[in-house]
């Protein structure tokens, strides 16, 4: 994690959905990858084909814990908050419901693009 950084110093940073002008709160980078999954996310229509490892590298990124569970199950924690998923086999596409569910965890935890 950075140095808490006032929203207006930090240009392409993703931060707390609560932040305004005064806040001072942690603000996280990502990258040009990270910051594309994550409009893809929140788009609509949600997308379908969006693969699941993406998801993932973006959960990471922003700082979640990820526990891998038994098979293709796996848990991340993100500010507080718990989102189990089970990763997509044999096929590398998180459907639908999954961006979906990814999209509530984020939202949950504070994140929007």
């Amino acid at each position: 994690m950075r140095a808490p950084v006032p929203s207006s110093l930090r240009a392409g940073s993703i931060s707390h959905s609560d932040c305004s002008d005064s806040c001072m709160c942690y603000h996280i980078s990502v990258n040009s990858k990270h910051r594309k999954t994550l409009q893809l996310i929140f788009s609509t229509p949600v997308n379908g084909s969006l693969e699941w490892r993406k998801i993932e590298a973006l959960l990471l990124a922003l700082g979640a814990e990820k526990d891998e569970g038994k098979g293709s199950a796996v848990t991340f924690f993100l500010n507080d908050k718990r989102a189990d998923f089970h990763r997509p086999h044999p096929n590398k596409d998180a459907l639908r419901y999954r961006v979906k569910a990814a999209r509530e965890f984020l939202e949950k935890a504070g994140i929007t693009p």
